[in-house]
């Protein structure tokens, strides 16, 4: 109950807008949703963008997750103590009865075993189904963590799939 999908569109952001237009549609749709969708912004022309995470069932802000480094900074701007704050806010909606987890990306803190890694974890040990997004450059790390939970989805096929699972899992 592992849907992933990777994103041929090359252009920055395509899996954040692919996936957040699904997540949109199917809580327009009265699925319950817990997990993150990532919006990024355009701070100043050919700068870098800044990225927040919106928390699906949670009324709070956006979290940002990237930091300024400054200008000619070479650093990770990834902002790990925001990204840990998304990740309990996403538990926290997930311990109130979310029907389905979607997770921005499976990226390097997930290949690291940090970030949703074990959010993920704990929602399928849960039976909850899980729907991410996964760079080309994480698919050998996703692909040693979930095995043969996961299944690659055609991004048209996104939201068949999350009704698909909702309903067998009612069954």
């Amino acid at each position: 109950m592992l849907g992933f999908v990777t994103v041929q569109d090359n252009a920055p952001g395509a899996g954040d807008r692919l996936l957040t237009a699904a997540a949109e549609r199917l809580a327009a749709a009265g699925m319950r949703l817990a997990g993150a969708v990532q919006i990024n912004t355009e701070p100043v022309p050919g700068g870098d963008c800044d990225m927040d995470l919106r928390i699906l069932g949670d009324d709070g802000p956006l979290v940002r997750i990237t930091q300024s480094l400054g200008p000619g900074a070479q650093a990770c701007r990834l902002d790990t103590g925001a990204l840990a704050q998304a990740v309990a806010r996403t538990e926290s909606v997930l311990d109130r009865g979310a029907e389905l987890l979607i997770v921005n990306k499976f990226g390097k803190q997930e290949c690291f075993g940090r970030g949703f890694r074990e959010t993920i974890a704990r929602a399928l040990a849960a039976g909850i189904p899980v729907l991410v997004h996964v760079p080309d450059e994480q698919l050998p790390a996703f692909r040693e963590f979930a095995g043969e939970l996961a299944e690659e989805l055609p991004p048209e096929q996104i939201e068949d799939w999350c009704r698909a699972r909702l309903t067998s899992s009612a069954a």
